[in-house]
Order: C-alpha cells, then sequence, then structure tokens
C-alpha cells in the first residue's frame, strides 16, 4: 500500500514584480517531498530562491509576490490557492515552522510562556482551561529540549541565550503536534556547540515522534552530517538532489561541486603554506582584565601575534573574544595589563598618540552592512583613512581594490548596489589603505556565505604571503580556523583555557572545552571518513 509523503511541491514557480507589468523568477518549477521521520535538507546560498520556496509552502508569500505554476499538498491534500485563514490551521496543527531569527521571530514584551500559550491555544482541537494550556505550553518547552521549564516560562526573550531562544521556537513549532517541521536556517546565528545540541534536539524528535523533517540551510556541512536527503538549489532551481553519499562522493552539478571544495569541513589543512611567518612578535598582549557591572568580561588574558602568521581567537559568545579584540585595537580600554605594538605599549598612549598607530593596526567588523557608511561611494569610502592622515590619494583607491579583486568599476558604486561578499572586500580595502601591518578581523567572514567565505579567506591569505601582513582572527568557527590559522587561543567565559600552534590544539587538544568545540564542527566526520 502506498502513502503520500507529508509534503509535496510539485513544478512550483514564484515571482516577484519587477517594474511595469515585468515579474522575475525567484522559483522555477521546483519539485520535492518529505517523508515521516525524513530529514531533507534544501541547500543554497544567499539569493538561490530557498525562504521564497518555503514561503510559499507555508502560504506565507508577501502580497507582491505570484505562484505563477505549480501545487502544494501535504498528507495528499492539495492546499495550493487556500486563503490565509485556511492555511493558519495547516501551519499550526500539521506543519511546525521554525524561523531563523529568534530575536526577531519572539515578541520581546510578552513572556516565553504567554507566546508559548498562545501557540498551544490557537491549536488546540477544543477550548481547554487556562490549566490546561498552561501545562501544555511547559510540555511543550520540555520537548523542545528546555529541560527548566518552568523558570523559562516566566523569563522575557532578552532574559535567554541564543540557544534558548532558539528552543522556544520550536516549542512554539512543536504546540500543535505537527507532522512536519519546516526549519529556515534554525542554526546560523548560533554558536557551533549551540548549533550540534539543537540539530542533535531535532534529531531526537525525529526519532521519537515520526516527525518529517525540512531543514534549510545554506551550510553544506551541517547538510551533509544531518540528512537523509540532499537537494541543492540555485537560481530558484533545483541542480542536484540526491542521498548525502551520492552528493558527497559523485556530485553531478559544478555548483555542487564548488560549494563541496568551499566548506570548511571538507578541507584537512590550511589553504597555504605561510612563508610570511617570522620569530618577530607583532602583538603582544599581558595579562588584561575587563568588567561591566561585575561582570568579568576579560579575566588576565595573555596573546602573542608572531608576526607575519594569523593568530585565531576561538569561543562562544560571551566568552570575552571581542572585548579582547576590541582592547587590542585600542577601541576598549582595559581595566588592566598591557599591549605592545612592536616597543610601543598602547595602554599608556593618549588619544592623539593612539590615533597615529592606528596607522599600523585596523579593525574589520563582523557586519560590512552596518561597517561601511550607506551614504558614500566605495571609492570615498576607500579613500576615507588617506584623508584623515592626509596621505596622498592619487589612484591609491584603485589600487587598493585590485588587491582585494575588486575591478575600478565598483569606484562609483554605493554600498548598497554591492553583494555582501564585495562589501566585505571593500572594507578589507578600506583597512588596508594605509599600509598596516596588523588587522584584526572581529567575525569578518561569520555573515558570508560559504563561496564568499571561501573567496575572502583566500584573499586574506595571498595578501598575507604578498605582504607579510598579521591577522588576529576572531572567529566561532574552527572549521576556518584550520583553513588559515598558524596559532590559535581558545576562550570561555572571558578566560583563555589553551592556545598554541594550529595543528597541536587541533590534534591534541588538552582542554574539554576545545575538545567540544572540535567535536562540533559541522561535517567533521563525513569529512574524515571521505
Amino acid at each position: 500500500m502506498t502513502h503520500d509523503p507529508l509534503l509535496r511541491i510539485t513544478d512550483l514557480a514564484i515571482d516577484y514584480p519587477a517594474g511595469r507589468r515585468r515579474w522575475t523568477p525567484a522559483v522555477r518549477g521546483v519539485s520535492l517531498h518529505v517523508e515521516p521521520g525524513e530529514l531533507v535538507a534544501l541547500v543554497g546560498e544567499s539569493g538561490s530562491g530557498k525562504t521564497t520556496l518555503v514561503q510559499g509552502a507555508l502560504g506565507l508569500l508577501p502580497p507582491v509576490a505570484r505562484r505563477r505554476s505549480g501545487s502544494i499538498a501535504y498528507s495528499g491534500v492539495e492546499v495550493t490557492g487556500w486563503n490565509d485563514k485556511r492555511m493558519a490551521r495547516v501551519r499550526g496543527n500539521y506543519v511546525g515552522f521554525i524561523p531563523q531569527d529568534p530575536n526577531t521571530s519572539l515578541n520581546p514584551t510578552k513572556r516565553i510562556g504567554h507566546q508559548v500559550i498562545e501557540a498551544v491555544r490557537f491549536n488546540a482541537p477544543r477550548p481547554g482551561t487556562a490549566a490546561d494550556y498552561r501545562a501544555a505550553a511547559l510540555e511543550s518547552l520540555r520537548t523542545a529540549g528546555l529541560q527548566d521549564a518552568e523558570r523559562v516560562f516566566q523569563q522575557f526573550p532578552h532574559e535567554l541565550s541564543g540557544g534558548m531562544k532558539q528552543r522556544a521556537l520550536i516549542a512554539i513549532a512543536l504546540a500543535g503536534h505537527p507532522k512536519i517541521i519546516v526549519a529556515d536556517e534554525p542554526t546560523s546565528a548560533l554558536d557551533v556547540t549551540v548549533q550540534k545540541v539543537i540539530l542533535d534536539h531535532l534529531a531526537g524528535l525525529r526519532e521519537r515522534l515520526g516527525i518529517g523533517i525540512l531543514l534549510v540551510t545554506h551550510d553544506l556541512g551541517v547538510a551533509l552530517e544531518r540528512a537523509d536527503r540532499i537537494l541543492v538549489m540555485r537560481a530558484g532551481e533545483i541542480v542536484e538532489h540526491g542521498p548525502v553519499r551520492q552528493i558527497l562522493d559523485q556530485p553531478t552539478d559544478d555548483y555542487t561541486r564548488r560549494l563541496l571544495a568551499a566548506s570548511p569541513a571538507q578541507h584537512h589543512g590550511r589553504l597555504r603554506d605561510n612563508t610570511s611567518a617570522t620569530g618577530l612578535v607583532a602583538l603582544e598582549a599581558r595579562a588584561l582584565s575587563k568588567s561591566y557591572k561585575h561582570v568579568h568580561a576579560l579575566k588576565t588574558a595573555d596573546l602573542v601575534v608572531r608576526k607575519g602568521t594569523t593568530h585565531a581567537i576561538v569561543g562562544e559568545s560571551g566568552a570575552g573574544k571581542s572585548t579582547l579584540a576590541g582592547i587590542l585595537a585600542g577601541f576598549t580600554t582595559a581595566d588592566s595589563g598591557t599591549v605592545h605594538v612592536g616597543a610601543t605599549e598602547l595602554t599608556a598612549l593618549n588619544r592623539r598618540e593612539l590615533r597615529t598607530i592606528r596607522r599600523d593596526l585596523q579593525f574589520v567588523f563582523q557586519n560590512p552592512y552596518t561597517s561601511l557608511d550607506p551614504r558614500f561611494t566605495v571609492r570615498r569610502l576607500v579613500e576615507e583613512p588617506l584623508r584623515a592622515f592626509g596621505v596622498p590619494i592619487e589612484g591609491r583607491a584603485a589600487e587598493l581594490l585590485k588587491a582585494v579583486a575588486l575591478d575600478e568599476s565598483y569606484l562609483n558604486r554605493l554600498p548598497g548596489q554591492l553583494s555582501g561578499g564585495q562589501r566585505q572586500r571593500v572594507a578589507i580595502a578600506r583597512a588596508l589603505a594605509l599600509n598596516p601591518g596588523i588587522l584584526v578581523l572581529d567575525e569578518a567572514v561569520s555573515a558570508l556565505d560559504v563561496s564568499v567565505q571561501a573567496q575572502i579567506l583566500q584573499l586574506l591569505v595571498d595578501l598575507q604571503a604578498e605582504s607579510g601582513l598579521s591577522y588576529v582572527f576572531v572567529t566561532h568557527d574552527l572549521g576556518v580556523v584550520r583553513l588559515i590559522a598558524d596559532d590559535v587561543t581558545v576562550m570561555k567565559d572571558g578566560a583563555v583555557v589553551e592556545t598554541g600552534p594550529v595543528e597541536e590544539v587541533f590534534h591534541a587538544p588538552q582542554h574539554d572545552y576545545t575538545r567540544r568545540l572540535l567535536d562540533a564542527i559541522p561535517g567533521r566526520d563525513l569529512r574524515s571518513t571521505r
């Protein structure tokens, strides 16, 4: 006897308006299905159409979008064209939705328990009492992996960690006892260890309850490690699909091969042997500490960056990485300790003297969307440091763009006319304008798609080989550390728990926390058995 899949999408095409009487295809004839107890991963980069496909399947498309063709069915029931009121019942009682960002998906003015109760009440088959709803909400929180459900029930979103907020969203998705969960990038903003906890929990729900899962992600490592089947999406189309092992060992599409090549989890060693390394010290920090309102953000941290090398600082959110980076760059004042750049002690400099040292020490922020003024052209952004220090600018902007693999045609563009990877290249070009010896990069590739991330990492490695740059590279991704770093410092709760050459720390970690971070790298086991 045959049965219908939990979700079947057939030849779905969705367009967005592109001007008067013109439409741009966002999803082009996509078909997929999800069976009970199966995890299907939909993989693709930004702009591939993944989110539009999910919105179409859930009846959440914006009013301006149109479904040009195709059908959507849940357990054989055709829901194509249903209005929002009918689809709302499907979303609650049949399909649970876990959105990407809990910071925008949870109401900051309502307690977690109230928000879960709203979902329970809406999806209840019959009216119940307040006590019934409360008990069901607490059970949903526990099923989502929040053991201290009573306490979480009373808390507001801002009182929870990123992982706990994501589990609260899972609790809301589970409130209607769905047959299938659609998870749209549910772990992209989480630390690697928290990501592992969330994905482990989703896998447990699948095994215990037989729930089918459609996991939308741009992280091929996560898909390879967790999915039964993978569908690779590009420019609105499915360009490849099949079981994990087939995709890993015998990819047929060039785009899939590029994604595999760009994934940090699929690399064994560095992008390039470092010939710039010397025995000299570029930057040295000793016994740095910093507190904010009785919170010890940094506890007597030491760091030595060798000239011409990359020193990675890794750890989860709240580990103290960004606080340390801010002190190293002179943006934050330490409560105690010293920072030396060469023979100069930063902590002893006044404001004017510190400004002078910035010629040799530059900072690249995590998010190019916020670090680049949207009103300025690329030319003005790149020339800004030169003007500030009275350095000749003739032809320099074009040289700097060439150094980051962008041509002169980008000089007159605004940041809004660039992709995420192009923006980050401009941010790096601006940081290089004054020929610094040291770059501090704070999560500089964490917001980028895997192929763009690979391009930026290769760019940094190439620049280091050409100019002997020293990098302080702050990240929570140990897969990236393996690719580019010479040395690594592991931080937890404001303290340095382990430091040393990358090869030594990765192959013989001394601290349990380091071992946990390494074990949580997505796709690590697949890489080692490939």
